[in-house]
């Protein structure tokens, strides 16, 4: 029994590294540009996250401001890295160090111009993204990873609350 164990262990880190890889990759993207001055970041931690789930929705006046608050609810991070110094080759070195194959491809588009945005994002066992990874190159580069519980509903709720404001 104990030599089935350990067998299931090892079998079973190359897993567990190949997870840990993934996430390390995009913060060690992110963190090799942190402190560059051609870039703007953004870093939301998730004890800032939480501390927005003791905020009491009803105290929101219109229903969008209460959807985007549930669906903030559900983060556990924000990073968004963007500049406008060569865009397309930090593009090109994030797409080479960030292991996109582990992400489904939500959309892509790519105009005449150069323009690039892909979504993609990674689905958890209850059919809801763990993780929303949008790279984007321009006239800027941009990567923004938002980590958490993002419940398509509450997404497609949002996206009804914008329409009728318009």
């Amino acid at each position: 029994m104990k030599r089935l164990q350990w067998i299931l262990v090892i079998a079973l880190l190359p897993v567990a590294a190949s997870l840990q890889a993934q996430a390390n990759a995009i913060e060690k993207y992110f963190s090799q540009y942190v402190e560059d001055d051609r870039f703007s970041v953004v870093y939301i931690s998730s004890r800032l996250l939480n501390m927005m789930k003791d905020a009491d929705i009803e105290d929101f006046d219109d229903e969008e401001s209460k959807v985007i608050m549930e669906i903030a609810k559900d983060l556990k991070g924000l990073r968004i890295l963007s500049t406008d110094v060569t865009p397309d080759k930090f593009y090109k070195e994030a797409k080479e160090k960030i292991n996109t194959s582990e992400y489904e491809v939500w959309m892509t588009v790519r105009d005449k111009d150069g323009d690039n945005v892909e979504f993609l994002v990674k689905e958890n066992k209850e059919k809801k993204i763990e993780e929303l990874l949008m790279l984007i190159s321009g006239d800027e580069f941009m990567l923004l990873s938002f980590v958490g519980n993002i419940d398509l509903d509450k997404v497609s709720k949002l996206a009804d609350e914008i329409e009728k404001d318009k």
